[in-house]
């Protein structure tokens, strides 16, 4: 099964999509996104929470 993870769930107007097998997977590729589009160099507990919630099986 191959999990989602749709960043305009937790930041609006983004239409950034991550995927992977695994939730960790999902959560290291939003990571990357996170770092990457919107310059975040670190993930506070409020965040991960909010990602890990907007995880979805595809």
């Amino acid at each position: 099964m191959t999990l989602e993870l749709r960043c305009g769930d937790v930041v609006t107007g983004c239409e950034g999509v991550v995927t992977g097998g695994t939730q960790d997977e999902v959560l290291a590729a939003a990571a990357v996104h996170a770092a990457d589009v919107h310059g975040l160099t670190t993930i506070d507990a409020d965040t991960h929470a909010a990602l890990t919630a907007a995880i979805r099986p595809t």
